[in-house]
């Protein structure tokens, strides 16, 4: 016979997806919480990503409800890319623009 009522590792607080500023005091603190799935890491920076913690006369900072101090974007991101395992910068560099073929020289 199968249980009526949820085991304790098939529940997830979405106070922490709704509003990380409540639950979490920066970003790498989502990055190295034990319990949290990698999709729920995820879920939880790109919340905090989000326009809607963005503070209006600084962009680039973010502050979502619950709070103590504002985050940078690049703080996140930085958090996010850690969560890839990968290189900060991707090989090859900055791509060149290069100069049109069809201008002729004067």
């Amino acid at each position: 016979m199968r249980p009526t009522t949820a085991t304790d590792d098939n529940i997830f607080d979405f106070q922490a997806i709704l509003h990380p500023g409540t639950v979490f005091e920066h970003p790498k603190d989502v990055v190295s919480h034990p319990d949290l799935s990698l999709s729920e890491m995820r879920a939880i920076l790109a919340s905090w990503a989000s326009d809607a913690s963005a503070i209006a006369s600084c962009p680039a900072l973010r502050a979502p409800e619950g709070l103590k101090a504002p985050v940078t974007i690049d703080e996140i991101l930085e958090a996010l890319c850690a969560l890839d395992g990968g290189p900060r910068n991707p090989p090859g560099g900055k791509p060149m623009r290069l100069r049109p073929v069809d201008r002729a020289a004067a």
